[in-house]
């Protein structure tokens, strides 16, 4: 089948299949689909919707259709995300074992852990998140005190993870533990995954400034980490949490580009327009047009470093440099739709503006610049790798 033989079809399935209301902008943390064991669906049609997706193996296009994906390739793939673009369509699952853990089992899992772990994630059954940070060890993640004491079949897991996002609603995590403490920092680190319903993990929330958080400190007391969910060799933790952060950052640059957030539909909410159907503020309407050409160009070069990387030229310090553009591309998306919506913009409470989301989400993306990576980090990166600086 050619491309635009698979666009013809990939589009007809879409409108045929995407019910009306998944074709509406994200209004607020509820329309989002991040699936789990105590998933509860917003609506019908959320649950139709992804339902129909993971028929397809469309919530992981590209993966294997033996491990729950649609096997596509990475032009289908693209082409599929630009009619879904085009319609205005959700997306059906949200998920870090798609953006992370999947990528990283695909690489350095056994077929095993494949089989037992892919599905479920592509299913939308099990939720993951990530316990990496820890008190004493951000920046400096190689110096985490978590430790893993091999016991039989099993590591006994203690120690503390921090910033660790949805754990308290998660159902499995995906940990960096120390299991060979007599090696080297970087060495001495192992990938397992583990099952939070255990007695031996607990969560506590961390609220923010936006007085909600998805962020958690999470802590093991004796926890249990089989070893046939140790992902890659004793030791090889830093290698394979090296590349799942690329995708992690991956995650967050392509909220720059493809963020659902339209500025002019807050406007049009707040009743920011004028007879013409405009944006009434004509220096907010050059300011929303700016951010959709930075948009546009972000997503080219996105699309260019991707088919350079394709073609084996590799990625490189360059993600630094999209992370920080992502990043602040999203940053500027929420200003804007503040902006937008005028004084209804500062609701902090109450039903008129989704109990204050918009203030709230404005609020939470401040921390795009240190999840992921520090803008910090990412500039003093493409300074050394990329411009060739002279260090201080």
């Amino acid at each position: 089948m050619s491309l635009e033989e698979f666009r013809a079809e990939t589009r007809a399935w879409l409108e045929a299949n995407c019910p009306d209301s998944m074709r509406t902008p994200i209004s607020g943390e509820g329309d989002i689909c991040w699936g789990g064991r105590d998933w509860k669906f917003k609506s019908e049609d959320q649950r139709l919707w992804l339902e129909r997706m993971v028929s397809k193996g469309w919530t992981v296009p590209a993966w294997p259709t033996e491990y729950g994906g649609g096997g596509l390739s990475k032009d289908e793939a693209f082409v599929l995300k630009e009619e879904m673009k085009r319609i205005g369509a959700r997306s059906p699952l949200d998920s870090f074992g798609i953006w992370m853990l999947g990528p990283a089992l695909l690489k350095f899992g056994t077929h095993e852990q494949k089989l037992e772990h892919l599905p479920p994630i592509a299913r939308g059954e099990i939720r993951w998140c990530q316990g990496y940070s820890e008190p004493g060890a951000g920046s400096d993640l190689a110096s985490l005190r978590t430790k893993g004491v091999l016991d039989g079949d099993h590591y006994t897991v203690n120690g503390q993870k921090v910033w660790t996002s949805y754990a308290d609603k998660s159902d499995w995590i995906f940990a960096l533990v120390r299991t060979e403490p007599d090696a080297p920092k970087h060495e001495g680190i192992s990938f397992l995954l583990i099952d939070m319903a255990q007695d031996g993990v607990s969560t506590k929330p961390i609220k923010l400034i936006s007085g909600k958080s998805p962020f958690c400190e999470t802590f093991f007391d004796d926890a249990k980490a089989l070893v046939k969910n140790r992902v890659g060799d004793a030791g090889q933790g830093w290698t394979i949490a090296k590349y799942l952060l690329s995708h992690e950052r991956a995650s967050i640059v392509s909220e720059g580009a493809f963020g659902g957030l339209n500025p002019i539909t807050a406007a049009k909410a707040s009743g920011e327009m004028d007879e013409d159907g405009k944006l009434a503020d004509p220096i907010l309407r050059g300011e929303v047009a700016k951010l959709t050409i930075d948009g546009l160009a972000f997503e080219a070069t996105m699309r260019r470093v991707k088919e350079e990387a394709d073609h084996g030229e590799g990625v490189g310090a360059r993600a630094s440099a999209l992370k920080y553009l992502g990043t602040e591309l999203n940053k500027r998306r929420h200003e804007l739709n503040m902006s937008a919506l005028g004084s209804d913009g500062l609701l902090w409470e109450g039903d008129a503006e989704s109990d204050g989301d918009p203030a709230r989400n404005w609020l939470r993306a401040r921390a795009n610049s240190i999840e992921g990576g520090t803008s910090e980090i990412q500039l003093n990166i493409v300074a050394k790798r990329v411009l060739e600086l002279p260090g201080g």
